[in-house]
């Protein structure tokens, strides 16, 4: 019986960390550009009871048995299929369609990756830098962060779809800036680390980042100016999957409180 005690409790422990993940998934679920999360899980190791072997008589059992101590979380994975495109006013609001991130420089120094395209800009010496709403500077396919001189007018930007920037002279021409906004693309991204600020960081198990600009094999990502992607959370999946992960959670409550009956009913035979 104790070992049934314990089995149910990792099932209770496994499901704790469900409602965790489905809560998370809830409660961004405005978030821009948010990836719905979604936990997996595994069993834990088998007892074996009886092994593959035969009996006095000779009879084979080619059947072993084997009883299972439980579950535990495997992983938490990010579903990155695009959000909703949501249109937006400002003309500093992008938004991605395809598999790319944009590259954004930290505090540190280093480049962390998002799919938050609400940006914004800076006001320094040397012209205005393209930012995020932390205030960290938005990247170039170089690298660079993206600055424009003082004498342009932002709000005549015009960014293309391969994300080219332009800006309009007093006389209304168009004028080649000659930045492109970097967009980046990873072998896994479900191996990328999940940081604060919607932001994402490079790993062992993500690979390199793959400039969309240098690789040519690669399909290319959308860039939609004057959109934001959305959180592609759905509400009506996640409320479906929070009352399968209680009613999980209630069965193995259950099955403790059973165990915990047979117990007390052995304890009593001797009365």
């Amino acid at each position: 019986m104790m070992r049934a005690l314990w089995t149910a409790a990792t099932g209770m422990i496994a499901q704790q960390t469900n409602i965790d993940s489905i809560s998370n998934n809830l409660s961004n679920v405005n978030t821009t550009g948010y990836k719905a999360e979604n936990a997996e899980f595994k069993s834990l190791l088998y007892q074996n009871i009886q092994t593959i072997t035969t009996s006095a008589n000779g009879v084979q059992k080619p059947i072993p048995a084997q009883v299972g101590l439980g579950t535990r979380v495997a992983s938490i994975t990010s579903d990155f299929t695009n959000g909703p495109l949501l249109a937006n006013s400002s003309n500093t609001a992008f938004a991605l369609e395809g598999k790319g991130f944009f590259a954004v420089l930290d505090e540190n120094g280093e480049t962390c990756y998002t799919r938050n395209g609400k940006f914004g800009w800076s006001i320094g010496v040397d012209g205005v830098t393209l930012c995020d709403q932390s205030g960290l500077r938005v990247l170039d396919t170089a690298g660079n962060p993206i600055v424009v001189p003082n004498d342009v007018n932002v709000n005549s930007l015009v960014v293309s779809n391969d994300g080219h920037f332009y800006y309009k002279d007093a006389d209304e021409n168009t004028i080649d800036m000659g930045v492109d906004i970097g967009v980046f693309q990873f072998t896994n991204p479900q191996g990328l680390e999940k940081d604060s600020r919607s932001l994402l960081r490079v790993t062992e198990a993500s690979g390199p980042a793959l400039n969309e600009a240098t690789n040519p094999g690669l399909i290319r990502s959308r860039i939609c100016q004057n959109y934001l992607e959305g959180s592609n959370v759905n509400v009506a999946d996640e409320m479906v999957n929070m009352i399968v992960a209680q009613r999980a959670y209630e069965l193995n409550s259950k099955a403790i409180q059973a165990a915990d009956e047979m117990l007390g009913q052995a304890n009593q035979l001797r009365r």
